[in-house]
């Protein structure tokens, strides 16, 4: 009973906003309430589980994305965004903008987690449309794909990292981020041709997270290198903390590196650098900045926090507990475990909205019966995490902060998002387990 519990939780969540037209947050709650009455958790905790995910996800998250919004004002007040897309076209030609945000994110995606990476280049996106043409939710939609592909496949980022680690091969992080990099290229591809196809009318809504960026005169932007700075700054450092513990860097300079890599203090130093960004009264135009990003960010804080209370309470249900024992009754091996290792992703990551806990979930379930269905190498084990993060990226919505993330910083609405961004997802990992099944063919 408790799959289908979750699967008309799921469909409720769906429904509510797109054809009953409540507001996505309701619909969350009202799903989660509804999830663990008829799981049976004890009800005198239901409203703390709640308030404790939400609250927990805001720990996580909720500085990144003001911080985040903050950055996107400035790059957007400074001109600086103006810049980085004049780079970036003259680079890649003004003719395949949104291939050019599919690589850049693809790039971006693989130290840094995909909402940090949207949220910080949010502002680049409407100035690359702007210049040359294409609709906003096509470059966007470029972006965001090329963030995904990479997130949920290509350590150091935490999805595939952990994945690895729960395996047993955490010292063959080097054979996982170049498969997860063979198996990521397809779906970079497809993210550059849906947004081109699928995403050129989509109507933007009028929403206060998305407003016409500042043109600046062109003598008057900055120098190259200070505009991709509060860019750049804050993915180095996140990079360099994250290679650090891989390649076991000595334990202090680990610690410094750790400390000045975390989304937070990586963002604060990004912050402090762009006041060189104002020649003439920095202090005022950076507080125009704190204000504009500040304001722009408190609908999407609500609506992730939802996501997380969702979560929360399937994670009390036992749903991990019966898939386990589900596979240890029921003997398979060679490809069909990496099905139905995709197979167990796809439900975690549709049911919990957290690609990275998908990963974690499905791999401390297949960790136990790896060796016993014959996958013992290093190989065959980084191909069971390609399929996991494959089926983890199946499928974003409402209750994924991934989706609003990309929704509320383009001005999406929750329908058009559904027939965008979460049917990309979908697609995205089909591809990259299709790329992981032929590798297996091949290397297996």
């Amino acid at each position: 009973m408790i799959f289908v519990i979750v699967l008309a939780a799921i469909a409720f969540i769906v429904l509510s906003s797109t054809v009953f037209k409540m507001h996505p947050l309701v619909g969350l709650l009202l799903a989660a309430l509804f999830v663990g009455v008829f799981a049976g958790l004890p009800i005198d905790k239901l409203a703390e589980t709640i308030g404790k995910g939400f609250g927990e996800l805001m720990s996580k998250i909720g500085l990144m994305v003001i911080l985040g919004c903050v950055i996107g004002a400035i790059l957007d007040k400074s001109g600086a965004a103006i810049k980085v897309a004049d780079v970036i076209l003259n680079l890649f030609g003004e003719k395949r903008p949104a291939f050019a945000m599919s690589v850049i994110g693809g790039i971006v995606g693989i130290p840094v987690f995909c909402d940090s990476g949207f949220i910080i280049l949010h502002k680049l996106n409407q100035i690359v449309a702007k210049r040359t043409g294409k609709p906003l939710a096509t470059i966007a939609l470029s972006l965001s794909g090329g963030l995904f592909a990479t997130h949920t496949l290509v350590p150091p980022t935490p999805g595939p990292l952990s994945a690895a680690g729960n395996l047993g091969i955490p010292d063959s992080i080097g054979l996982v981020i170049l498969i997860g990099l063979v198996v990521s290229i397809p779906s970079l591809f497809l993210s550059t041709w849906f947004a081109g196809k699928y995403a050129n009318n989509v109507k933007l809504v009028d929403d206060a997270a998305v407003e016409e960026p500042v043109m600046i005169d062109e003598k008057l932007l900055p120098p190259a290198w200070k505009a991709f700075m509060p860019i750049v700054l804050p993915i180095l450092l996140i990079t360099l903390a994250s290679f650090a513990k891989i390649l076991h860097f000595p334990e202090e300079l680990t610690r410094w590196l750790n400390f000045l890599g975390s989304p937070l203090v990586s963002f604060l130093l990004a912050i402090f650098f762009s006041y060189s960004l104002f020649p003439e009264n920095a202090s005022q135009r950076m507080m125009a900045c704190f204000k504009s990003g500040i304001e722009h960010c408190g609908t999407t804080l609500v609506l992730v926090g939802a996501g997380g209370a969702f979560g929360a309470i399937l994670k009390e249900t036992s749903l991990k507990e019966m898939v386990s024992e589900w596979l240890l009754h029921n003997e398979m091996s060679g490809g069909y475990l990496l099905i139905i290792a995709f197979l167990i992703a796809i439900f975690f990551k549709t049911a919990q909205g957290s690609t990275t806990s998908a990963m974690v979930l499905t791999t401390s379930i297949l960790a136990p019966l790896l060796a016993s269905l014959g996958f013992v190498t290093p190989v065959q084990i980084t191909l069971v995490v390609m399929a996991v993060g494959s089926g983890a990226m199946i499928v974003s919505h409402t209750n994924d902060a991934w989706f609003w993330v990309v929704s509320q910083f383009t001005g999406i609405s929750a329908r058009d998002t559904y027939r965008t961004h979460t049917i990309l997802t979908g697609l995205q990992g089909v591809v990259s387990f299709a790329a992981t099944m032929v590798l297996y063919w091949i290397l297996g």
